[in-house]
């Protein structure tokens, strides 16, 4: 066997090993299907097409009609990430997770808490107050946040899961607006990074994940592409490329000149 299938291997070994922990349970899919703009069809693309193991729920959309209650859609072995979308301080957002977990939603829960309503930039200091409440009560907190350093570091220490920084605002698809905060975060923070909010392409996702985050959660990409299932399943290769790439460890950069990768080029300095 030559050196190459024999990486070749151990690259696809890699990929199906590789998973990540959070609250004591582990997930192989690296794609999280955001709330929001909510469909039966996304969801089932979400599940088949990007591998989605886990997905957010806001409580208060749980019945998108009379007769329809988003949970009957969703498997069991689906993890449910209830979302206190809607929440404009730690004080709703606690009551809002309480009344998720009467609902018989589990322990997990996604802080999300937003005073702003046009730029729905989360509150950093409200979510550390939620996080710090939430925990004390037994939930297993996964808090979405602007990416600040100092505030990653008082969630984790508050008993975070993992922090959730947004790359760019919620349902933009602008992208990895705050790339280098979040690539901070990557480097500092021991706990796993959740890229949240404005991922708009496949692309994008590929390149958070090959910055090395954990995870990628979106939702509006998928939700207005013309191709749902299409748009999931190149989400999820995307985002196995990225990580594979992460893995493998990205080449050097050369930020001025040029070096040759052909010896046979060696004639131009004649």
């Amino acid at each position: 066997m030559t050196n190459n299938a024999k990486e070749k291997i151990n690259i696809e070994i890699s990929n199906q090993n590789d998973s990540f922990t959070i609250g004591g349970k582990e997930f192989h899919s690296r794609f999280i299907l955001g709330s929001g703009k909510y469909s039966l069809n996304l969801i089932k693309a979400a599940i088949e097409n990007a591998k989605a193991e886990m997905i957010t729920l806001a409580v208060r959309r749980a019945n998108t009609k009379e007769q329809e209650n988003i949970l009957d859609y969703i498997p069991k072995n689906i993890t449910l990430l209830p979302n206190t979308s809607g929440a404009r301080n730690a004080k709703e957002a606690v009551r809002i997770a309480k009344i998720a977990r009467e609902l018989g939603c589990g322990d997990f829960v996604k802080v999300e808490i937003m005073r702003d309503s046009k730029y729905l930039l989360p509150d950093n200091l409200e979510t550390i107050k939620a996080t710090k409440e939430l925990v004390k009560e037994g939930f297993i907190v996964m808090p979405y946040m602007y990416p600040d350093l100092y505030v990653a570091r008082d969630l984790v220490e508050a008993g975070a899961a993992c922090v959730m920084p947004l790359a760019s605002p919620i349902g933009s698809n602008k992208g990895l607006s705050t790339k280098d905060f979040i690539q901070i975060l990557v480097d500092e923070i021991e706990v796993p990074i959740i890229v949240d909010a404005g991922i708009g392409a496949p692309s994008q996702a590929c390149e958070a994940m090959e910055m090395g985050a954990t995870a990628i959660m979106a939702n509006t990409a998928l939700a207005t592409s013309q191709n749902l299932p299409l748009m999931a399943s190149a989400f999820n290769k995307a985002i196995e490329a990225g990580r594979s790439a992460y893995l493998a460890g990205l080449g050097r950069v050369i930020t001025r000149g040029a070096s040759s990768s052909d010896p046979l080029t060696g004639f131009l300095r004649d």
